[in-house]
């Protein structure tokens, strides 16, 4: 009988599988820690933008940025040439323009390519924007969640 020896051996510290699946998620944990920083300093960045628009652009603005994040809380808030956007994965969805920025007499809400809009040959993909009633509101939050599914 061979009582002395054991005849298998007992880990000493974390094996190679435990040691990788611990860095994994500590590289997961630093994106989500940027990707929160990112959001909240996009957030205050669209927030700002509304915020130096002038009424009624702004009271839409404000709107809007209610409506898409009720409707597609995945996307990221930022700034896009100045305009409050949506993002998803980094790539703008979504866009207000304000009727200041190019001195048009009606605001603009527009989606870009990336947005999961197609219908057919042909779909449309910016809207005349001149107040915001319930019925806007809702064909909003419709298009929106569209868009990212």
């Amino acid at each position: 009988m061979n009582q002395g020896k054991s005849t298998s051996k007992k880990a000493k510290g974390f094996t190679d599988e435990e040691k990788a699946a611990m860095k994994n998620r500590a590289q997961e944990l630093k994106a989500e820690a940027r990707a929160s920083k990112d959001k909240a300093e996009g957030e205050s960045a669209v927030l700002a933008a509304i915020a130096s628009m002038q009424e009624p652009d702004r009271a839409m603005a404000k709107r809007l940025h209610a409506i898409i994040k009720a409707s597609a809380p995945t996307l990221s808030p930022k700034t896009w040439y100045g305009m409050p956007a949506y993002a998803k994965d980094g790539k703008v969805v979504c866009f207000f323009q304000s009727a200041q920025k190019f001195n048009t007499r009606y605001a603009t809400f527009g989606f870009s390519d990336t947005a999961n809009l197609d219908e057919g040959a042909l779909w449309p993909v910016a809207f005349a924007l001149k107040e915001l009633t319930i019925t806007e509101e809702a064909r909003i939050g419709v298009l929106v969640k569209k868009a990212v599914n």
